[in-house]
């Protein structure tokens, strides 16, 4: 489901938070999925439940999930978030062409690059 990189820069929260999100945006957890409950997956990853339920409030935020008090927390497809998401991928793709192109890489090569994650979905 998701996997930790602990030479990650990024804090374990937010990896958790971005591969549920992925998750969600993905389809593999489908609108109103139930999601593990905090202390599963806490056991599951083999972490603090707290560092779980930033992530899961942070997800709510955001408007990925919602909670059900004492039923869990579900996927809530929201398409404002899917939006939103989609916008933040977008802006980081940009970042990361002005950076190759700093770099000189030849558009050519970005071009297969991009023809070459296209064919991989």
């Amino acid at each position: 489901m998701i996997s930790l990189n602990y030479r990650d820069s990024r804090p374990i929260y937010e990896q958790i938070r971005d591969g549920l999100k992925k998750l969600i945006v993905t389809g593999a957890l489908a609108k109103d999925d139930r999601l593990p409950s905090v202390r599963a997956l806490a056991t599951q990853l083999a972490i603090n439940p707290n560092t779980i339920q930033r992530a899961y409030n942070e997800l709510e935020t955001e408007g990925y999930i919602y909670s059900v008090q004492g039923k869990g927390s579900f996927a809530a497809g929201n398409p404002e978030a899917d939006q939103a998401r989609k916008e933040e991928l977008m802006n980081r793709v940009r970042e990361t062409l002005a950076e190759l192109r700093y770099l000189q890489v030849a558009e050519q090569d970005l071009e297969a690059l991009f023809r070459e994650g296209a064919r991989h979905d």
